[in-house]
């Protein structure tokens, strides 16, 4: 049964995908002596790509989003603070 492929939220550049696809095929090798070819890790990092990046993606936003209020939150407390009676 096949599968529609999803695409990837996130894309490398071309020299970033190269650099990517040298350190899995590096930590596979070292980690694990697996020695797998250009094209089987090329699926493993469209895998990490299409289906673990988002959660990153995501948790990235959240953290921003936070970070934000927080900083809109002390920037309204200081112009209170300016505001003239």
């Amino acid at each position: 049964m096949s599968r529609a492929k999803k695409e990837p939220i996130l894309a490398l550049d071309a020299a970033q995908e190269q650099e990517a696809l040298l350190v899995l095929k590096r930590f596979l090798s070292d980690r694990f002596e697996l020695e797998l070819g250009s094209f089987e890790v090329q699926e493993v990092l469209d895998l990490f790509a299409r289906d673990i990046a988002p959660y990153y993606y995501n948790k990235a936003i959240l953290d921003v989003q936070t970070h934000l209020k927080d900083r809109f939150e002390s920037i309204e407390s200081d112009l209170w603070a300016l505001e003239k009676s």
